[in-house]
């Protein structure tokens, strides 16, 4: 499957949770877990969610986790400073992301590889809506950072629009690989480097019409995929690195589960994507409040995949402390 602001009043200043680190054999390959969130309740029950099994899968065999930080790009801290270990950076000025909030994520993770002291070489760039199913290996090589192959960044049909930001002397489009920010695992030292182009070419196709009209939500991975190629870093592209159901039906051959995607089917077992299903486990459902503990399981049929989400949702949400509490 391979292929080619301000700190918040915390004891962590970014460089993150310092707690037991992975069992992997080699110190040098550890990387820091890196979030990028806002202090939006969607976003914190995610995020809580997703650092509670970053904690239950970081010492167990074959991991390579080291620390962890929430990079809280919202300008202030939120009630979650003592739960997570949180670096504060400041948002783009108001009006600049025009609406589309990723936007700040690379100028957060500009701001947080200036501040914090991050002891690890490597770092996973990660999100909310991610759950670590099996400890996390180190899956970059050297100077080549390993990264999700997205079906839908297809760079070489965009060749039109990408000659904007990626001029012909660089090279032929094919150089830009199909891939988003996130997973990714990539040498700290690359991606300072990468960082702050990633930004500068996010907010210039955000300006673009025509750039903005084609590529919409997923703009800003292009634009990661973009400037790492500016950069000549091309990634491993590794299948196996993530899931996302309802599309993927097993958890037996990949390390993050990604809930991006609505999980709606009839109480029989079918399917019934774009269709609010007898049974559903959708994100955007919990928009102003927290799924509750105890979610039901979906009924027999249901891939193992959605099955696992949920129970690992159960899971979490049952033994973190003050779940359902007003952050």
């Amino acid at each position: 499957m391979h292929g080619r602001g301000r700190d918040g009043p915390r004891k962590f200043l970014g460089g993150g949770d310092r707690g037991s680190y992975g069992s992997g054999s080699d110190p040098a390959k550890r990387f820091h877990v890196a979030l990028t969130a806002t202090d939006a309740l969607y976003s914190q029950w995610q995020s809580r969610i997703m650092h509670y099994w970053y904690k239950e899968m970081r010492g167990r065999p074959g991991s390579d986790m080291g620390g962890f930080t929430r990079i809280l790009h919202s300008g202030k801290p939120d009630g979650l400073m003592d739960e997570i270990p949180t670096m504060v950076v400041d948002p783009l000025p108001e009006g600049k992301d025009k609406g589309y909030i990723v936007l700040n994520r690379p100028w957060a993770f500009v701001q947080w590889l200036q501040k914090a002291k991050i002891d690890e070489e490597y770092i996973l760039m990660a999100e909310p809506d991610h759950v670590f199913v099996k400890p996390l290996p180190n899956l970059a090589h050297g100077d080549e950072p390993a990264a999700f192959p997205f079906f839908y960044i297809k760079p070489t049909e965009n060749e039109k629009i990408l000659r904007k930001f990626f001029p012909e002397e660089k090279g032929p489009v094919s150089k830009i690989d199909p891939i988003g920010n996130s997973p990714v695992i990539i040498k700290k030292a690359q991606l300072e480097k990468i960082a702050p182009t990633w930004m500068n070419v996010s907010l210039k196709m955000k300006e673009d019409q025509e750039t903005d009209k084609a590529f919409g939500w997923v703009l800003e991975m292009y634009a990661y995929a973009v400037a790492s190629a500016l950069h000549g870093v091309h990634h491993s592209l590794r299948k196996d690195f993530m899931i996302q159901p309802p599309w993927d039906l097993k958890t037996d051959n990949t390390f993050i589960i990604h809930y991006t995607y609505g999980c709606d089917y009839t109480m029989k077992g079918q399917l019934t994507y774009g269709k609010i299903g007898e049974w559903r486990f959708d994100k955007r459902s919990y928009l102003q409040s927290p799924p509750p503990r105890n979610l039901s399981l979906p009924p027999p049929g249901v891939p193992e995949s959605v099955v696992t989400l949920v129970k690992m949702v159960n899971e979490a949400t049952a033994n973190i402390p003050g779940w359902e509490d007003d952050r």
